[in-house]
């Protein structure tokens, strides 16, 4: 069995099977994506759309790939065909081009909202002052062709477990406070992404229902220019 194999059937038996296993495959080969899918696994994240587009059409179409990585508006209509779920959606004005590429196609498109929740200012995401105005504006609801799925979240990179342990807390807190006022009857509003190679075991504690792994898979990152 290979590394990659090994990694994968181990890090599923670590999780709930309620919790879905994303893996993160940016900078990694084809080959290694191959490797992980004879496993079973069928969730790839990408962050890049340009690095997505290369790969998607090399390998099986069953693949369900999430857009993980900020998202440029003007990037938006290549992926909206085929994708599985943005996860990355940060803003009102990025929902709003979502919806305007799936209308054209006739899809609707499955999306997370990203929330800051992090220290670090170079996070993107939602603060919940900004989605409480947007959601008692109705803006987001009127919009027909995403579907709201829950939220995604990345937490501070440091080393202090209390502090990613409160944002993950905070994010779930986020979640539920949105499913309560305006998600309420919705089934498909349900996903609590949160939870990476370093803190997946906090965030599933927390009540994380989809984790993004990559070098516990695939083995550190390499760098890109």
């Amino acid at each position: 069995m290979s590394d990659i194999a090994g990694n994968i059937h181990f890090l599923k038996s670590q999780i709930p099977s309620s919790v879905k296993l994303v893996a993160v495959s940016k900078t990694k080969p084809v080959s290694d994506i191959i490797v992980a899918y004879n496993t079973g696994q069928r969730y790839f994240g990408e962050n890049r759309v340009q690095e997505l587009m290369d790969k998607k059409d090399l390998l099986p179409s069953d693949i369900e790939w999430h857009l993980i990585g900020h998202l440029q508006s003007n990037k938006v209509k290549y992926i909206v065909p085929f994708i599985s779920m943005i996860q990355s959606v940060d803003s009102y004005n990025l929902l709003v081009k979502v919806n305007s590429e799936a209308l054209k196609i006739k899809r609707v498109v499955d999306c997370l909202l990203q929330i800051h929740i992090a220290t670090e200012e170079t996070k993107f995401g939602f603060s919940m002052q900004e989605l409480n105005e947007n959601m008692k504006s109705e803006n987001i609801s009127n919009l027909k062709n995403i579907r709201i799925s829950g939220v995604m979240g990345m937490a501070t990179f440091t080393c202090y477990k209390d502090q990613v342990k409160k944002e993950f807390g905070y994010l779930r807190d986020c979640f539920q406070s949105l499913k309560d006022n305006y998600f309420k009857s919705s089934d498909y509003f349900k996903e609590i992404s949160m939870g990476m190679s370093g803190d997946y075991e906090i965030a599933v504690q927390e009540g994380s229902t989809m984790i993004r792994i990559g070098s516990l898979i695939f083995g550190e990152r390499q760098h890109q220019e």
